[in-house]
């Protein structure tokens, strides 16, 4: 989970500093990191991917429950508005899976769970992937009105919750 974090706050971070492009340092460090996974740790960030997507869209749930607003009817067909002008990141084939994922956290399911029922990812969907929850973040921090770490501290505080209980 936690380096699940530090990969969408590493790319959430290069947009707000308006990075056209990903540092190629910074992406040879990445690279090396994933490399040096075994199956099971890589199966673990892919777990913690799916898990930030949960919990934001949890909170964005709440969020829009405050004012007696769906989650679903409003975070989906934005950020599927989003993907569709990013091409290169979302070929059309994927776009249904990430509307998919999102639509089944902001209804409590497991991202994780609901995509058990059609298969393992595929490495074709691991870009689209984490774009899903980096675009999740930015609008959880948009909305949150705190700052563009907010959807970071929000997870970190979750976990240091969970690690005191």
């Amino acid at each position: 989970m936690s380096a699940a974090l530090l990969v969408i706050d590493s790319r959430l971070r290069a947009v707000y500093d308006g990075k056209t492009g990903t540092d190629p340092e910074e992406q040879r460090m990445l690279e090396e990191a994933v490399a040096s996974f075994s199956p099971a740790e890589a199966r673990a960030v892919l777990e913690g991917v799916c898990t930030l997507v949960y919990l934001y869209m949890n909170w964005l749930s709440k969020a829009f429950a405050e004012h007696e607003e769906d989650v679903v009817e409003h975070v989906v067909p934005s950020l599927v508005a989003t993907m569709r002008m990013m091409p290169r990141t979302f070929r059309p084939e994927v776009v249904p899976t990430m509307a998919g994922l999102l639509t089944a956290a902001g209804t409590g399911l497991s991202p994780t769970l609901w995509r058990a029922q059609y298969g393992p990812w595929t490495e074709e969907e691991m870009n689209p992937l984490e774009a899903t929850a980096v675009l999740l973040a930015e609008y959880v921090n948009r909305i949150s009105g705190k700052g563009n770490d907010f959807a970071t501290t929000l997870v970190s505080d979750v976990l240091s919750k969970a690690e005191q209980d």
